[in-house]
């Protein structure tokens, strides 16, 4: 094939060079779900893993809730109202209708493909639920039955572009070999996830918000990125994050005395503004018995290994909790989605799972497991199917496009000095981080944040070029900055209280901003209400 590689910020170019109609980067259920879908298609295709696919990524870590509801007009009602409110009334029904009836078909897809669904004592087989380990494993069996070439440990540094600006590939390297990779493909789909900024959250820390930094450089835009700082509840000696099971909990002061307020639905809030000053103590024993206590191990395993390990009972004993950033993961925001293909603003790539926004579907508040469940299957194939329309349709045009890389921040740069990616996430983690900044937000301190935060970023910008040994870490550092200063500059723009965005300055919410904020830009940063027409966009077949 005649291909010419512009140069770009991968020099010694010594390495794999693929091709394939379409190329997906990320491996978690929207990735393998795009890969199937893309294949089944009759398009050829590559995914490419940070990780191990099948074993990488929040998905894989335990099990998943997912938002299946039978096609009945009384469940599908109640599916759809139960979460409006909550989300600030920014969701849409067409979306959250069309993910219902794409998510149960992929179900019962599974189904029939013979994944082993738990069955309940009455013998009924459950399919809301999916085991991680398990769902991933088969579905990268499933895609390498498709015939779809799987690249692991393969983190994709940086989406290459045509001449006229479409996406045509990506440029990466090999984590285990320090091979550097390239793939030219006719379209890509980013489901690489969203961003938790290193938290130690379950299944998240390859989750650095990487498929958000190279859609902007490729000139993608974003929605509801101040729905960004969702925190679980975790043991404080652990990284597990399945909440659920706090349903059943009652918090304490350290003293043994009740914590009013900790168990509502405003308990995070309430167990935050304590952790302020003093330790919480959680004990998993409200309305229990030994039948929902075996219910709880055979569901979650995993949640018990940490107590089990530490010699805690952890329904009889107390134990410290803290809560976790889970930033866009469990957040809603992300790339803005322009049609229901899953396009992004851009030609030629395409968003899907939690690295796209989930507004869609559950407004400004997180849909937890459940709905990002549903969305990843459903947004992995519709993504999939378009990206393999698209690319076919480009013919033989697609093999002899040249192309050039696009990627720079913690890439290259032409300065002098070094910035440390550790210092750079430390930096960005300690605006992140605090309950006092991110869950409690406040013009003033979303202000102070974004100007050390667009320091450190002109700082990564105008360093040295990383060696290969740093390459991948520089890369995240970039991403979790960017991703920090969407959110930010999203929050200060958003004066209210609306979803999981709670600004102290604005507690209430207020009916005059019912839309949604999108934001984009590198360098600079821009933010603005969603307009009208792009409201009609998004509901165009």
């Amino acid at each position: 094939m005649n291909s010419s590689i512009g140069k770009g910020s991968l020099e010694n170019i010594s390495h794999l060079n693929l091709i394939a109609d379409v190329l997906v980067i990320g491996g978690g259920p929207s990735g393998t779900w795009a890969a199937w879908s893309a294949a089944s298609s009759g398009a050829s295709v590559i995914l490419a893993d940070k990780g191990y696919c099948g074993t990488s990524g929040a998905a894989a870590a335990s099990g998943n809730g997912v938002w299946y509801v039978p096609p009945d007009a009384e469940q599908r009602e109640a599916a759809m109202a139960s979460r409006e409110a909550m989300g600030g009334f920014l969701c849409d029904r067409n979306w959250m209708t069309r993910v219902l009836d794409r998510t149960y078909d992929n179900i019962n897809s599974l189904a029939d493909w013979g994944y082993p669904f738990r069955v309940d004592a009455d013998g009924t087989v459950i399919r809301r639920s999916l085991q991680g380990p398990d769902y991933m494993r088969f579905m990268r069996k499933k895609i390498k039955q498709a015939g779809v070439k799987i690249l692991d440990h393969s983190p994709a540094l940086e989406l290459l572009l045509d001449a006229e600006g479409a996406v045509a590939g990506a440029r990466g390297i090999n984590r285990q070999s320090g091979e550097r990779w390239t793939v030219k493909a006719g379209a890509v789909v980013i489901a690489t996830g969203g961003c938790a900024f290193l938290s130690k959250a379950l299944g998240c820390n390859v989750l650095t918000g990487d498929g958000l930094l190279m859609a902007a450089e490729a000139g993608a835009d974003f929605s509801g990125m101040e729905f960004s700082n969702a925190y679980a509840i975790s043991p404080a000696f652990s990284s597990v994050t399945k909440t659920r099971y706090y349903d059943w909990a009652s918090f304490t002061y350290e003293d043994g005395t009740v914590i009013e307020g900790a168990g509502s639905k405003r308990g995070r809030s309430v167990i935050a503004k304590t952790l302020l000053t003093q330790p919480v103590y959680a004990r998993l024993d409200q309305n229990m018995d030994e039948e929902t206590k075996a219910w709880m191990r055979s569901s979650q395993a995993n949640f018990f290994v940490v107590f089990d390990r530490a010699g805690i009972d952890p329904f009889t004993q107390r134990f410290p909790i803290t809560l976790r950033l889970e930033g866009t993961v469990r957040g809603t925001g992300g790339i803005r989605i322009a049609d229901y293909t899953c396009a992004t603003s851009v030609s030629g790539l395409y968003a899907a799972g939690d690295a796209a926004t989930r507004e869609l579907i559950c407004g400004g508040f997180t849909g937890g497991g459940s709905h990002n469940a549903a969305w990843a299957m459903s947004s992995g194939y519709w993504s999939g199917q378009s990206a393999a329309t698209y690319a076919l349709s480009l013919g033989e045009k697609a093999s002899l496009r040249s192309v050039r890389s696009v990627g720079e921040a913690g890439l290259q740069g032409a300065g002098n000095h070094h910035v440390s990616p550790e210092d750079a996430i430390a930096a960005t983690q300690a605006e992140v981080f605090p309950y006092d900044r991110n869950l409690f937000r406040s013009a003033t301190g979303l202000s102070e944040s974004l100007d050390r935060l667009n320091h450190l970023w002109k700082e990564i910008r105008n360093s040295q070029t990383p060696d290969d040994s740093q390459i991948v870490r520089s890369r995240e550092a970039a991403a979790m900055v960017a991703t920090a200063r969407w959110m930010y500059n999203s929050g200060l723009q958003r004066q209210e209280t609306r979803g999981m965005h709670k600004r102290e300055d604005y507690p209430q919410q207020d009916p005059n901003q019912q839309y949604r904020i999108l934001s984009g830009g590198l360098d600079n940063i821009w933010v603005k209400p969603e307009s009208a027409v792009v409201r009609r966009e998004l509901v165009t077949v």
